[in-house]
């Protein structure tokens, strides 16, 4: 699943602009569940990749357990940071 793809299915558009308060509430909200109930690491870590996006990560040491995945989020920050792309961190 793409970045557009997850915008769609969390918020019912890809248009980031044209998510209204309401739906943003809503598909945060499933976002959370979903990556509550997330087993699969590489579909755990692109949830957390949008959420981190969207400002509504939780805290790496809350949403990962292993010290690799929480320094592959570290870097994944960084880059978002050093592409000026960070609209959640």
């Amino acid at each position: 699943m793409d970045f557009d793809d997850q915008l769609r299915h969390y918020f019912g558009t890809a248009d980031i602009a044209a998510i209204r308060p309401e739906a943003h509430a809503a598909g945060t909200e499933r976002m959370r569940v979903d990556f509550g109930l997330e087993t699969n690491p590489g579909r755990r870590f692109a949830l957390w990749a949008l959420m981190y996006m969207l400002g509504v990560a939780p805290d790496l040491d809350v949403a990962f357990k292993d010290e690799g995945e929480r320094n592959t989020a570290r870097d994944f920050m960084d880059m978002v940071d050093r592409t000026g792309g960070d609209e959640g961190g």
